[in-house]
């Protein structure tokens, strides 16, 4: 079924115009594991895709063309997309784009600053890359709580398969796990220290000067330890809010998660250093493959990075320690975000709540004769019109607003169950996980404070654990297994907002639901359903134009022919 929207919002100025196609090409920087070849999507030409970067409250203009053989869609880790959940790039919000077709995404980064990263959502396709990072700078009226860094990189960590996602998307559905990976891509290269006659990504530095690293875990489903040879990581934001500053050896960074850290480049300058992501919680004997390495370089380095890669933490199966790294980021209330105010002018801990939710996972279980993951008992079925284009234009059937809010003790089944959000709630949502995993839940549309964690039964005593000073809002958080995860959020955006785990395998199976909200009031804010865009032709691909912004405010065009290859 398709539907044409009314009027839309036009945009002060088109921010970014990036196109997306493919071609069937493989080059040996994609074939990263040994000698095994594969297919990757690529976009513009990359592998990761090019960086987005942009200013507070500019306006995107995202035109995205679909050469591959199958739907696609593109979502935006992190964006809040305020008023406009139409270009969340999510089954519940947005048709797909067939093969061939393109669509628009035309959205805001209304009152955001920070690291975020746009993937593929559907298919299972983040599995073979088609992700990017994503940067959006302060105002200049509003100064960094850190002095401008000499440079800036951005960093794409995460498992990798030799199998291709579809044959990863075959296994799902025939009942299988994915298995063990294969190992760990650093921006879409193997790592250097297994192979030297593979490429390897490096990153060149000057001496004594300090870079800004932003480092997004885009895997499938591997939480990783995130750390650099005998260099401090000083942390300073993370999912767009300025952080507490503290120096870690080592961080992990769980699925879906973005941190950005401080380096300075204080070594001994004539040697280079290795930077790593390997597995965590696993068995370390069997996943020692499973250990992304890639390289740091000192302008005037004379020699290669040699000596054991930097030490993992100690904990193979304990996750305590990884649970207190966790609760000691914490938000920096002092330091000004998107705007002059400082981030702790919203006193979150002093609101009531006036809604509570505990979504509960458990292990995937078989339902009707096929392999499902569940929350609260229910393994979603996404609608075949999306939620809020449904209700637009008075599509019945198409969802049910009876999402429980805490488990039930029913047999699970599939259903498309969605919950009924009460707009302006402030609302208490207590993530408890019984699966054998770490996993990490994300909530498009809002970022919410992660006010507290804890091994065992959360209980209404765990309240008294909570932080209602300075804890992080963000928009993904890790779960422990065996563990809880609590977070205030204000559910002020209007649209259908989809909640889900971060972690592929188990969201492909069925592991999200979507809050739909709806303004009440008289004046609607929402914005109006976009107008389909024209198909392009796919001859004229050399014609399309990536734009970026040059931090100003004014927009350049550079010509560049684009592809995905798949």
């Amino acid at each position: 079924m398709e539907f044409r929207g009314g009027p839309r919002w036009l945009p002060a100025m088109a921010a970014v115009l990036v196109a997306m196609g493919c071609i069937g090409g493989v080059t040996k920087r994609f074939l990263l594991l040994g000698s095994h070849n594969r297919w990757v999507i690529a976009i513009n030409d990359q592998f990761p895709g090019p960086v987005i970067t942009a200013t507070t409250n500019d306006v995107l203009i995202v035109n995205v063309l679909n050469k591959l053989d199958e739907d696609l869609l593109v979502s935006w880790d992190g964006i809040f997309m305020r008023h406009n959940s139409w270009e969340a790039g999510v089954l519940g919000t947005n048709c797909p784009i067939p093969p061939g077709r393109n669509f628009t995404y035309e959205f805001q980064l209304k009152d955001q600053i920070g690291s975020y990263f746009y993937f593929p959502s559907i298919n299972f396709q983040r599995a073979a890359g088609g992700y990017g990072a994503m940067i959006v700078n302060n105002r200049s009226v509003v100064p960094l709580p850190f002095d401008l860094p000499y440079g800036d990189f951005s960093i794409m960590i995460g498992d990798w398969y030799n199998r291709d996602h579809k044959a990863l998307r075959a296994a799902l559905d025939s009942g299988e796990g994915l298995g063990i990976p294969d190992g760990v891509l650093i921006n879409g290269k193997g790592p250097y220290q297994y192979d030297t006659t593979l490429e390897f990504s490096t990153f060149d530095v000057v001496p004594g000067k300090t870079y800004r690293i932003r480092v997004h875990n885009v895997g499938t489903s591997t939480s990783l330890n995130f750390r650099i040879q005998n260099h401090n990581l000083l942390l300073v934001e993370t999912e767009g809010q300025y952080t507490m500053q503290q120096n870690y050896s080592s961080l992990d960074i769980h699925v879906g998660q973005s941190y950005s850290f401080l380096v300075t480049m204080d070594q001994d300058a004539s040697t280079d250093y290795y930077i790593v992501a390997s597995a965590r919680f696993v068995n370390s004997t069997l996943w020692e493959r499973v250990t992304g390495v890639a390289v740091l370089h000192y302008s005037n380095s004379q020699g290669k990075a040699a000596g054991p890669l930097p030490d993992a933490p100690n904990d193979q199966y304990d996750q305590s320690w990884s649970l207190r790294q966790a609760l000691s980021v914490r938000e920096n209330n002092s330091a000004s975000g998107a705007r002059p105010n400082p981030q702790g002018s919203f006193h979150y801990g002093t609101i009531n709540v006036t809604a509570v939710y505990a979504f509960q996972s458990l292990p995937p279980t078989v339902i009707n004769g096929k392999l499902r993951s569940t929350l609260n008992g229910i393994s979603f079925v996404n609608p075949d019109v999306p939620i809020r284009l449904a209700d637009v234009h008075g599509v019945q059937g198409e969802y049910k607003l009876d999402f429980p809010s805490y488990p039930l003790a029913r047999s699970p089944r599939m259903d498309r169950s969605v919950i009924n959000g009460t707009y302006k709630s402030f609302a208490e949502i207590i993530l408890v996980n019984n699966d054998t995993v770490v996993q990490s839940f994300h909530l498009d549309g809002f970022c919410f404070y992660v006010v507290g964690m804890g091994f065992g039964v959360w209980t209404n005593e765990s309240r008294s654990q909570y932080n209602k000073w300075d804890a992080i809002c963000r928009s993904t958080v890790e779960v422990f297994t065996g563990a809880w995860t609590a977070v205030f959020v204000f559910l002020d955006n209007e649209g259908a907002w989809n909640i889900r785990t971060e972690n592929l395998d188990r969201w492909y199976l069925g592991r999200e639901t979507y809050i739909r909200i709806i303004n009440p009031e008289t004046n609607k804010t929402e914005f109006a359903p976009p107008v389909d865009s024209e198909p392009i032709d796919g001859e004229d691909e050399d014609e399309d134009d990536a734009v970026e912004f040059n931090g100003n405010g004014t927009v350049e065009v550079t010509p560049v022919r684009m592809f995905v290859s798949r």
